[in-house]
């Protein structure tokens, strides 16, 4: 079956991308584990920054919402502006770089907005750099997933994502656990004064910008770009016909309502799994502080606070190193079951690890729940891209990675409102019970996945 998929690709006038080594495919992503380093950083350590800061537990989904707003913005410009860009450094690796750059900075500005005070207080000043930040990760990561769509025959798809999901697994595992290596292998404190940041959280994000300007640079150097001219062989396409369907901006309000049925149907999917996934990014820390630890909900400054803030760095690095393990076997069970039922059976594990947070005291077994939520997050960062790319046109490739990012930004937002609501009135002041909706929805999440249609099912070595 692969090879008859791939043999549609041959037909008349097309001529047939070739195939990659481990190697070539591995080089190119090596930039996303840097990405992905820092913004493990700022997923396990954001919340407890911006409460030092003074920030309420109620209005950490606002400040949250920043990066979805900045994504949803960001990620169809960049892709756009990718797929009309070449320079000496290509089309997709400009955008890289600059996004690295800026994103070194703001994971160098973030813990220390304490220093820029001046008419406003940390709090907002830090969500300001935590906005910078978020520009600027999307500036890099959208091109990324269009850079494995241009370069990776369709037969070698999904083994070029799965990689991407392994890279960035290592690179949020060491982002994860990063602190917490800090403060207990190296002895750099973990406690400051009232309304300051740590050492060790202060050196982490030192260490992920260093991390991520060296990773993407490697990339940049390692990686060559197909020149336009033979991206429109690719697709049988005329240099003439591609420039008609460049024109500007208002062009990215036409490719959205030309979207594939495909990409409405993964709408859905997406949805309810980054609706989850946001839950449980902003709301770990003091889910488990006040949960397993036993701390008010009021309560940002104690040893049992920052204890709680570094175990969910210990546990967001596991269910990283997990995804991280598991991306490498997702395309023999996609071979074997199809990408829809392995994305399925993956959002399932992830739903039942984070709903046995709630029933679990123990520190140390809730690094089990993690085993089920590394699945999923390995399916999530792959699948849906695999199953998306088949149904996209090469030449639009970026602009539609790009738009397929509102799909991850829109339930972030809507979260974000609500999320911080639907705790204090919904359930009674407990974050605990935002972890236990959010494995729930990753169980709706599979059930919607029947409904999409995946057009190079079978091509997924």
């Amino acid at each position: 079956m692969a090879g008859s998929s791939f043999a549609s690709e041959a037909k008349a006038g097309v001529i047939a991308k070739p195939r990659l080594t481990f190697w070539e495919i591995w080089n190119m992503s090596f930039g996303f584990m840097g990405i992905q380093f820092g913004f493990a950083l700022q997923n396990a350590n954001a919340s407890r920054i911006l409460q030092i800061f003074g920030a309420d537990v109620h209005q950490l989904s606002w400040f949250w919402l920043v990066a979805p707003i900045t994504g949803m913005i960001v990620q169809p410009l960049i892709g756009h502006a990718s797929d009309n860009t070449w320079t000496r450094l290509g089309r997709r690796r400009p955008f890289f770089l600059i996004g690295a750059i800026l994103a070194a900075v703001g994971l160098i500005a973030l813990p220390n907005a304490s220093l820029f005070v001046g008419f406003l207080p940390a709090v907002f000043v830090g969500a300001g750099f935590l906005m910078i930040m978020d520009a600027s990760f999307n500036i890099a990561m959208e091109p990324f997933r269009a850079l494995v769509a241009d370069k990776l025959p369709s037969e070698q798809r999904t083994l070029g994502f799965s990689v991407q999901t392994a890279l960035i697994g290592i690179g949020a595992v060491l982002g994860s656990w990063l602190p917490y290596i800090m403060d207990e292998w190296f002895n750099f404190s973990s406690i400051a004064d009232e309304g300051k940041v740590p050492l060790n959280v202060l050196l982490s994000f030192i260490a992920g910008a260093a991390a991520l300007i060296i990773t993407v640079v490697w990339t940049v150097v390692k990686t060559k770009e197909y020149p336009p001219e033979e991206h429109l062989k690719f697709q049988g396409q005329s240099e003439s016909k591609a420039a008609d369907e460049h024109k500007g901006l208002s062009s990215i309000i036409e490719d959205f309502k030309k979207m594939p049925k495909t990409m409405k149907q993964l709408g859905l999917v997406q949805f309810f799994s980054w609706f989850a996934l946001f839950s449980m990014w902003v709301f770990a820390t003091p889910a488990l502080a006040t949960h397993v630890w036993g701390v008010p909900i009021d309560d940002t400054s104690s040893q049992a606070f920052q204890d709680a803030g570094n175990w969910v760095g210990i546990m967001f690095g596991v269910y990283n190193a997990i995804s991280a393990v598991f991306a490498f076997f997702l395309p023999a069970i996609a071979r074997k079951v199809g990408r829809k039922k392995t994305h399925a059976i993956s959002l399932i594990c992830g739903g039942i690890g984070l709903i046995s947070i709630f029933v679990i005291k123990d520190q140390y077994l809730l690094l089990v729940s993690m085993l089920g939520v590394g699945i999923a997050w390995a399916s999530i960062l792959s699948m849906p891209y695999a199953i998306l790319a088949g149904a996209l046109p090469i030449h639009k490739m970026g602009v539609y990675m790009g738009i397929f990012n509102f799909f991850i930004t829109i339930p972030q937002i809507v979260n974000g409102i609500f999320g911080g609501l639907m705790v204090k009135y919904l359930f009674g002041n407990q974050p605990i019970y935002s972890l236990v909706f959010a494995g729930l929805l990753l169980i709706l999440a599979a059930f919607s996945v029947s409904r999409v249609e995946d057009k190079d099912e079978m091509v997924v070595s």
